[in-house]
């Protein structure tokens, strides 16, 4: 009987002993397989198509192949939800989306979207910007404002919906200038910059899907909402040259599921700075007008706490919150 639980002491001792080894193996010898990370929004898309270079660029990198897997619907936070239930073994990964960090207060969450993953690296962030009609009697973002103070409540904007990252921006912006505006929402970009188009809405915070109608003349950009102007519209001002001390890019990363090894976490984030500092993923960000902006792992996660209490806050202000 002593020898049995000597026996069982010395095992369970032993595998206490090796279970490091067994993490610094796994890491060592990862990957051994295809890596999938998924995307939260159609292949072809302005998130897709940077991920699907960079998945190549990492391939090369690891010599192991990264399929891209589309994961549509609920604003991009599919790719996070998901991995609430796939192994922390670095071989599922996800693209993050910032509507995740509003779920909490919006819809209600079993899981926390800065506790429950592993944050890997920051990549980017998409070009946001408010436009007008070419033909509108607004010229310039001191316009826009002046119309505002000058009649309240009756300069319209559209967005792709209420409590969308444009909606919430906008109002944040409003508080900083001190206008009260009326928000129409839409069921995406196209919808609402077509409303602007027709003379429907006054304006629309889209992003930069606006950018051809800007380029043809159709209608003219007043502000950019990232930290420098956009490289494709250097005469349009961001928001802090106007007066506005913020900015905004609905920026995203990518995560791997809560408890994957930090050993692994590390030498995705390796892989994957490799690949966004070589120019092709530049070049694939430069047809949405977006450009590459790194964050190593701590940092992005802080990022995605400080956002979820920044969200919260809008949320509350405008009654939006269901928490």
């Amino acid at each position: 009987m002593h020898f049995y639980w000597k026996s069982a002491g010395v095992l369970a001792a032993c595998t206490l002993a090796l279970a490091p080894l067994a993490h610094t193996h796994a890491a060592e010898s990862f990957p051994s397989r295809p890596i999938k990370v998924m995307v939260g929004f159609a292949p072809g898309g302005s998130t897709d198509a940077p991920v699907r270079v960079l998945g190549e660029l990492v391939s090369r990198k690891l010599g192991q192949p990264v399929v891209i897997e589309n994961r549509t619907g609920v604003g991009g936070t599919m790719p996070a939800a998901a991995l609430q239930n796939a192994a922390p073994d670095g071989y599922t990964l996800g693209i993050t989306s910032l509507g995740m960090y509003r779920m909490p207060y919006t819809v209600g969450l079993n899981w926390d979207p800065v506790e429950d993953l592993s944050y890997v690296i920051g990549l980017t962030g998409y070009a946001f910007g408010v436009v007008v009609l070419e033909s509108s009697p607004i010229k310039t973002w001191e316009d826009f404002v002046a119309a505002a103070r000058k009649n309240p409540g009756a300069v319209t904007y559209g967005t792709t919906g209420i409590a969308s990252t444009q909606h919430l921006t906008m109002e944040q912006i409003s508080r900083q200038a001190g206008i009260e505006l009326n928000h129409i929402p839409f069921k995406g970009s196209a919808e609402a910059l077509q409303a602007v188009a027709g003379g429907h809405v006054d304006s629309a915070a889209e992003t930069s899907a606006w950018a051809p109608f800007v380029q043809s003349g159709r209608m003219r950009a007043l502000v950019t909402w990232g930290e420098e102007r956009m490289a494709a519209f250097p005469d349009v001002p961001t928001l802090r040259e106007v007066g506005i001390p913020m900015s905004q890019s609905s920026y995203w990363g990518l995560v791997a599921p809560k408890d994957t090894d930090p050993a692994i976490v590390a030498k995705l984030h390796d892989a994957f700075k490799d690949a966004m500092e070589q120019p092709a993923f530049a070049e694939a960000l430069a047809k949405y007008d977006m450009v590459p902006h790194y964050r190593g792992s701590r940092e992005f996660r802080d990022f995605g706490a400080q956002t979820m209490r920044e969200q919260k806050e809008i949320l509350d202000e405008l009654g939006l919150s269901q928490k």
